[in-house]
C-alpha cells in the first residue's frame, strides 16, 4: 500500500482542540466547498470541541464532510461529572471519535490500557476511532521511538480485532515533538515507523491490520503535505492548526485528493 495512492482511501481529519465558538463555524461551510472541488478523492473529517459538534451537524453547507469528537469516556454513562460517553457524542451527531492523543497522555496521565477502553468504547458506539500514538523526543533521542510507538500501538488498540469492519479503526501517528512546533518528521522518519506500523498491525491481526488507515500528524502543512501523502502506508493526515482556516486546510485536502 502506497501512499494516499493506495487501497485505502486517504483521510484528511483536522482536530480544532480547545479553539472555535458557533461564530467561527463559517469556515466549516469554506473547507466543504474546497473539499467538493477536491473531486472528493479523499474523506474528510473535522473533530470539533464537543460544544460544536450538534451545531456543526445542522449546517448545510458541509458537503461530504463528517464530523468528529476529540476524546470520550470508557463508559457509557454513570457518575463521570464532566466527561462525555461515545454514545453522546454519537447523539450529538458526531461520527467519529479522537482518543490518546498526546496532549491528554501528557496532562490527563492516560494509560495505554485507558485509552484501549476509550476506543473500544468508540467502536461501541459506532464511531469511527483513531487511536494516537508517537515518541517524545527524549525517547527518540534515545532510540527507542519504535518500542514506544509499537508498545502504544499493541496497548491502545482493542482486543476485539477479529470485530473490526474496515475502516473503523484508525491509527495516528504523531511523533510528540513535532506536534505544534513547526518541526516535522522527516519523510524517511515517517517512512520507516508506518512501515513498522504497519507490518505489526498485519502480524497481529491480519486482514483487520491490514485494513486500518495510518494517518500522520505533527505540523502537517500545505507546503509539506504532498511529500508526507505520497510516504508509503501513509493513508492521510491529523491536522492541527492550520485545520483551523480554509486556506491552509483545503490544500492538504487538494494534496490527498491530487495523490488518490
Amino acid at each position: 500500500m502506497s501512499g494516499v495512492s493506495g487501497s485505502l482511501r486517504p483521510l484528511i481529519a483536522g482536530n480544532w482542540k480547545m479553539n472555535g465558538a458557533l461564530g467561527d463555524l463559517g469556515v466549516l461551510g469554506e473547507i466543504g466547498e474546497g473539499a467538493a472541488e477536491a473531486r472528493g478523492a479523499a474523506d474528510v473529517l473535522m473533530c470539533l470541541p464537543a460544544t460544536l459538534i450538534h451545531p456543526a451537524t445542522q449546517r448545510s453547507d458541509l458537503g461530504e464532510m463528517a464530523i468528529g469528537a476529540q476524546d470520550c469516556h470508557a463508559a457509557p454513562s454513570g457518575a463521570h461529572t464532566g466527561d462525555l460517553s461515545a454514545e453522546m457524542l454519537k447523539d450529538a451527531g458526531a461520527t467519529a471519535v479522537i482518543v490518546g492523543h498526546s496532549e491528554r497522555r501528557a496532562s490527563y496521565e492516560e494509560s495505554d490500557t485507558r485509552v484501549q477502553a476509550k476506543a473500544e468504547a468508540g467502536l461501541r458506539a459506532g464511531l469511527k476511532t483513531i487511536v494516537c500514538v508517537g515518541e517524545t523526543a527524549d525517547e527518540r533521542q534515545a532510540g527507542l521511538a519504535d518500542e514506544v510507538v509499537l508498545r502504544q500501538l499493541k496497548g491502545s488498540l482493542p482486543e476485539a480485532a477479529g470485530d473490526w469492519s474496515r475502516g473503523e479503526i484508525i491509527v495516528a501517528y504523531e511523533p510528540v515533538w513535532a506536534i505544534g512546533t513547526g518541526l516535522t518528521a522527516t519523510p524517511d522518519d515517517v517512512a520507516q515507523m508506518h512501515a513498522r506500523m504497519r507490518q505489526a498491525l498485519s502480524s497481529w491481526f491480519g486482514e483487520a491490520g491490514d485494513g486500518v488507515r495510518l494517518l500522520y500528524g505533527g505540523s502537517v502543512k500545505p507546503d509539506n503535505a504532498a511529500a508526507l501523502l505520497a510516504i508509503e502506508d501513509v493513508n492521510g493526515a491529523l491536522v492541527g492548526g492550520a485545520s483551523l482556516k480554509a486556506e491552509t486546510f483545503v490544500p492538504i485536502i487538494e494534496a490527498a485528493s491530487a495523490g488518490a
